[in-house]
């Protein structure tokens, strides 16, 4: 076959520690082979007039396509609707590789119990050869959950689990940090009245016993099929010692300074959200995620239910922080790369994936124009009609 060669020109290029103004790209194959080449032989061309040209983002934990299968509470769309239609969201937001979290809570809340989660990973599965990014699955377990296990066994098993993660949100602790936010949370996202809300806490409560061995089971599982394993909302230097003695990888949006400190000292890769970087606070009143960025504890940013947030956050965080245009596309690319194992992407440096997205600038907001996926061009948008 014909090898695919195409040229990317007039570029401001953000490499992993510089930018190149009125660079050009050189793409064979789906891989990148050369920056500002000398020569381009019979290369497709394509102009960018100076638009941002970086690497695709990649996605640690994004929920939003529980969303996109039940917009409002009990209302369902098909499946494999929803995949695709959450495959387009992340093809626009210039998200080239998204874990998508899906979290397994017995029948605690909707969609998050464990067999519609376990088919929705399948669909996504089945969705591959026709995807416009590379979708992948993250799956988050309840540790409360005492039948969750088996399930998410097979689901490793059979190698479409590309990510795990342990949660707890038993109140007093982590994100809900009394009884009062947790009611106040499920009665607002969930239409749950005064005595359901109270019989979950009972069931969760009950089903607390026995929560730690069963995670040792999940990490160990993950670890024997080299599944990196995250921990969710930790909230204390001891939880912290606890996931890293496991062998827990990855901090998810861990709750204060001291906690995203001892996450960062134990080697852990630390992960928050972007949607708290645009709307300056938390949603559950932890840690400002500017914060831990100011304070160098923030290793990655994730689009949490947002996907659209994520590159208008880094676009705003030279102005926001001391952290430089490619110091914050790093959290966005380099960072959760590396984080998840995934050594072929993340930078723009020859024998990488070309996975690339190209950014303009409408007065404040930064859109992404155009997408490539392993070289191959998986989005366009134009938003210039004068």
């Amino acid at each position: 076959m014909k090898p695919t060669i195409q040229y990317l020109t007039g570029a401001r290029l953000v490499l992993k520690d510089e930018i190149l103004d009125d660079a050009s790209l050189l793409i064979e194959d789906g891989l990148i082979t050369a920056i500002n080449p000398e020569n381009h032989g019979q290369a497709k061309e394509v102009h960018l007039e100076g638009q941002t040209l970086m690497p695709g983002m990649i996605d640690l934990h994004c929920d939003a396509l529980e969303k996109e299968y039940e917009p409002r509470p009990g209302v369902h769309f098909p499946i494999d609707f929803a995949v695709a239609q959450a495959d387009k969201r992340n093809a626009a937001a210039g998200i080239s590789t998204v874990f998508h979290a899906l979290s397994f809570a017995n029948d605690e809340l909707g969609v998050r119990n464990n067999e519609v989660a376990s088919t929705i990973v399948r669909a996504i599965a089945g969705w591959k050869p026709h995807a416009l990014v590379d979708n992948r699955v993250h799956c988050r377990y309840e540790v409360t959950d005492p039948t969750a296990l088996p399930v998410l066994f097979d689901l490793i098993d059979d190698e479409v689990a590309d990510m795990i993660s342990v949660m707890d949100h038993t109140p007093n602790q982590g994100q809900f940090k009394n009884m009062a936010a947790y009611k106040a949370f499920h009665a607002r996202n969930y239409k749950k009245d005064e005595a359901q809300l109270d019989q979950m806490l009972q069931q969760k409560l009950e089903a607390s016993e026995g929560a730690f061995d069963r995670i040792k089971l999940l990490v160990s599982k993950a670890q024997q099929a080299e599944v990196r394993v995250a921990s969710h909302d930790d909230d204390t230097i001891e939880k912290i010692k606890i996931m890293q003695g496991l062998g827990v990888q990855i901090s998810e949006f861990p709750i204060n300074l001291e906690t995203a400190q001892a996450a960062k000292k134990a080697g852990l890769h630390t992960v928050f959200g972007a949607p708290n970087v645009l709307r300056g606070s938390s949603q559950s009143g932890s840690m400002k995620a500017v914060e831990a960025i100011h304070q160098g504890v923030a290793d990655c940013l994730c689009a949490d239910y947002s996907p659209a947030s994520l590159i208008v956050a880094v676009m705003r965080l030279p102005e926001m922080t001391e952290l430089s245009l490619p110091q914050a596309v790093q959290l966005v690319t380099t960072n959760p790369a590396e984080a998840a194992g995934l050594g072929d992407r993340g930078e723009i440096a020859v024998g990488k994936r070309a996975d690339l997205i190209a950014v303009q600038h409408l007065g404040k907001l930064p859109q992404v124009g155009r997408v490539w996926i392993n070289g191959v061009l998986a989005f366009q948008a134009r938003y210039d009609h004068g």
